[in-house]
Parts: structure tokens; sequence; C-alpha cells
């Protein structure tokens, strides 16, 4: 599971952000923002701050908080209060194989 979330991080580009939410989507694992947390807590270059939480906002408190803004707003992330403005910077991964793959609808026959 690290493996395929560490290499989701590192796919996103300078200027752009993503939530835990959806770097865990894109890894292929839904539902799986803690582990993507995991993964950030114990990964060693990982371009962490790109990583934020549900609607852009920075879950880290105190100093790490503030790094994370500033590292941001250097990579040139504009910000519309305390969050980031997603609209123009966050990042829409291709879906992995294994999150794309969803039962197909079935559309009702006429009898």
């Amino acid at each position: 599971m690290r493996v395929p979330i560490e290499q989701t991080i590192r796919a996103i580009p300078r200027g752009k952000v993503s939530t835990y939410g959806a770097v865990a989507r894109a890894a292929g694992f839904l539902g799986a923002a803690r582990q993507v947390a995991a993964v950030l807590r114990r990964g060693f270059g990982l371009p962490w701050q790109r990583v934020l939480g549900a609607g852009g906002a920075i879950k880290l408190t105190g100093d790490s908080a503030i790094e994370q803004r500033l590292r941001l707003e250097t990579e040139g992330v504009r910000f519309r209060g305390r969050k980031v403005d997603m609209k123009a910077h966050e990042w829409k991964p291709r879906l992995s194989k294994q999150a794309s793959t969803r039962p197909k609808k079935r559309s009702p026959t006429k009898s």
C-alpha cells in the first residue's frame, strides 16, 4: 500500500495540490485517507506540503502548518483565507485501473 501512495504523492507537480482522500483514490485505495497521512509521516523526501485536507485546508498545526503554507506559496499556490484555492491549484490525477473500475450501471431494457 505504501509504494503506490508514495508514487502518487511524488506525481503531484509543483504549484498543484491534492487532498488525502484524492491521493488514496488515485493510488487505488478508496477511503484510505488516514493511510496517506501515515505514509507522509513515515516517508522521506516526499513533497508533503502538496497534500491537504478536504476543501484545501491545512490540517497540520503550529509551526508545521506555517511551514506548509510558506512552501506552497513559494511554489505559487494561492490561498483564499486559510484554504488553498482548489479551483486554481487542484491536481486531477488519472485514476489507477484499480480505482477506476466500477460496476457498470445497466440501462433498463424495454420489453
